[in-house]
């Protein structure tokens, strides 16, 4: 009875369980693999890429499909420099607002990481940019939006600086005055005398004053423009540009009374860098 239980153990049986192995293995390594580019953010769970996921600079541009980085996506401080390959970071790969303090490390973000201009306001969240975030030197002129005004250097071409002057005083022969630009121009601006004009007079070079509250002077490129909108007592007096302290960094106004004993101007004024 033993002898016809005994399992009989042949060359096709040893074949057919191997085939059997094999062709399961197979199954399950075909279902594991996924299509190349098949992985979007839907498919990605909340927090599930970390530091620990990634090779070093293995998130590269061609990588990421617009807009796939949101702020779910990413654990806590998996954003690490040696995971971001250098310029992989443009800004339609990232969604408004996805980038927040708690997802990046101290130091991570130098301008080797970053396209120019891909840094765009609606791409942070309010106080997302710490002090510890930036590299020392990571933020470049090349880094910043076309309309970021200058922080160091001089105005950009098409840019314009504004700001008011008065002058006034008593029994005064003569008065000096002058105002320094906000930021420094390459050159300095034209000054002609038909530049100091009254808001009533505007002219191709100082086309007036603009604006809802009359607070915005104008000044075509190149021109340096100011216009008096208040005045008192300047019967027979000049007001000039003294010439002696105009240039690229500011201007300076010189008033010729011509004897009167009391007198006061005041108005706004406009440089546009060329």
């Amino acid at each position: 009875m033993k002898q016809r239980l005994r399992p009989k153990l042949t060359y096709a049986n040893v074949i057919a369980t191997v085939a059997l192995f094999v062709a399961l293995g197979g199954v399950a390594t075909a279902a594991t693999r996924l299509p190349k580019n098949s992985v979007g953010p839907n498919q990605i769970k909340r927090g599930a890429v970390n530091a620990a996921k990634l090779r070093n600079e293995a998130v590269r541009k061609n990588k990421i499909a617009p807009k796939a980085v949101t702020v779910g996506k990413l654990g806590p401080q998996a954003v690490a420099p040696w995971n971001i390959g250098n310029g992989a970071v443009l800004t339609n790969k990232l969604s408004n607002q996805a980038v927040i303090a708690s997802k990046i490390r101290n130091n991570v973000v130098t301008t080797k990481k970053l396209n120019n201009n891909a840094v765009t306001q609606q791409k942070l969240a309010p106080e997302a940019v710490g002090t510890g975030n930036l590299q020392s030197g990571s933020v470049t002129a090349g880094k910043l939006a076309g309309d970021v005004a200058p922080l160091v250097g001089t105005l950009k071409s098409g840019q314009t600086l504004r700001g008011v002057f008065s002058l006034g005083g008593d029994e005064i022969e003569e008065l000096r005055s002058s105002e320094s630009f906000q930021f420094p121009l390459l050159a300095t601006p034209a000054t002609p005398a038909a530049n100091i004009l009254e808001t009533a007079f505007p002219t191709a070079a100082c086309p007036g004053i603009g604006g809802g509250l009359e607070q915005t002077p104008q000044a075509s490129p190149g021109n340096l423009c100011i216009y008096i909108t208040e005045k008192e007592g300047l019967a027979g007096a000049d007001l000039e540009f003294d010439p002696a302290v105009t240039n690229r960094l500011g201007f300076g106004l010189v008033l010729d009374l011509g004897g009167t004993t009391k007198f006061r101007v005041s108005g706004q004024w406009a440089v546009t860098a060329p």
